[in-house]
């Protein structure tokens, strides 16, 4: 079965760089947890998206920042307050990995039951 695609067949390498980007593991749980949240404080962020360690979280929304994706605002207030939200390109790319989402959440088992046959298969 063919898979319909609706983009050049000739990928722009830019558009390679933006889909690693976007398809990384914590920039999906960090848009995730946004998006469902709102904005939010760092402390809040890492504590919702269990298991990123702090140096990462940090790389991600700053990553995600310099491409558009999140705002970034500073309270001057003592102690400093930072709060993270989406932005409206932040959100649609949100929206689009919902499918994702849903797409693992119905075939998590299948693919386990796949890798359990392939191991025991394999030896490893």
């Amino acid at each position: 079965m063919a898979v319909l695609r609706n983009y050049p067949a000739d990928l722009d390498p830019r558009v390679i760089d933006v889909i690693g980007r976007v398809a990384d593991k914590w920039t999906m749980i960090v848009l995730d947890v946004l998006s469902e949240h709102g904005e939010l404080r760092f402390s809040k962020l890492a504590q919702l998206a269990s298991g990123i360690s702090q140096k990462m979280l940090t790389q991600t929304v700053r990553q995600l920042e310099r491409d558009g994706l999140v705002i970034r605002t500073i309270h001057p207030v003592i102690p400093p307050k930072v709060e993270y939200r989406l932005t409206d390109l932040g959100v649609s790319l949100a929206e689009a990995l919902c499918g994702v989402w849903v797409w693992a959440a119905h075939n998590v088992d299948r693919i386990a039951a796949s890798r359990r046959n392939y191991d025991n298969r394999s030896g490893d």
